[in-house]
């Protein structure tokens, strides 16, 4: 897996690309001054995980990073969320507005690991990892999500049903009348 860009330990403060040299302008189109705001997330979030496998005890290479790792990356995250998920045994289990502050923890919401994913995921694929050993994608990590999906819904009352596609309207077909046939009167 040595196309893979491996994160640099050599920088602290934020974890940077060691580049090889048929990657480098792949590199340099990605970095533009107009890069959308989903493309300088996905860089941000790139580098966050970036830093946490360095810091990671042992240390992780990209190339190592497995499933498993990306599942205790985003219980590592859980830390830092800012959604009240109430336990079972909470009496506002279930309501989306409780009335009254209680004692159960804050998470990161299911949309946000939802959306996080999908980034990491194109972005290890940008950085030259191969979709089908993507740890991003592995099934482990999917059904965490859905996990945390159900749990996070019925602790708050919420369904979070899958948005239904609008169908575009039927085309009318128009219809012209034919011309009658030559020598019919």
């Amino acid at each position: 897996m040595d196309s893979i860009r491996e994160m640099d330990s050599s920088n602290t403060e934020n974890a940077s690309l060691n580049v090889s040299n048929n990657d480098a302008t792949s590199l340099a189109s990605s970095s533009s001054s107009t890069s959308s705001r989903y493309e300088n997330q996905k860089r941000r979030d790139w580098n966050t995980f970036g830093q946490y496998l360095k810091n990671h005890r042992p240390p992780l290479s990209l190339s190592r990073c497995s499933g498993a790792h990306v599942l205790e990356f985003l219980r590592y995250l859980d830390q830092f969320g800012k959604t009240k998920v109430h336990t079972p045994i909470c009496p506002f289990y279930g309501h989306p507005n409780p009335p009254a502050p209680c004692p159960c923890p804050l998470r990161q919401a299911w949309g946000s690991l939802d959306a996080l994913i999908g980034r990491l995921r194109a972005a290890f694929e940008e950085n030259g990892g191969k979709p089908e050993a993507n740890p991003f994608g592995a099934r482990a990590v999917r059904l965490y999500l859905r996990e945390v999906r159900d749990l996070q819904s019925k602790a708050r009352g919420i369904s979070y049903e899958k948005k239904k596609r609008k169908r575009p309207p039927a085309q009318q077909i128009l219809t012209l009348p034919l011309p009658p046939p030559p020598g019919a009167s």
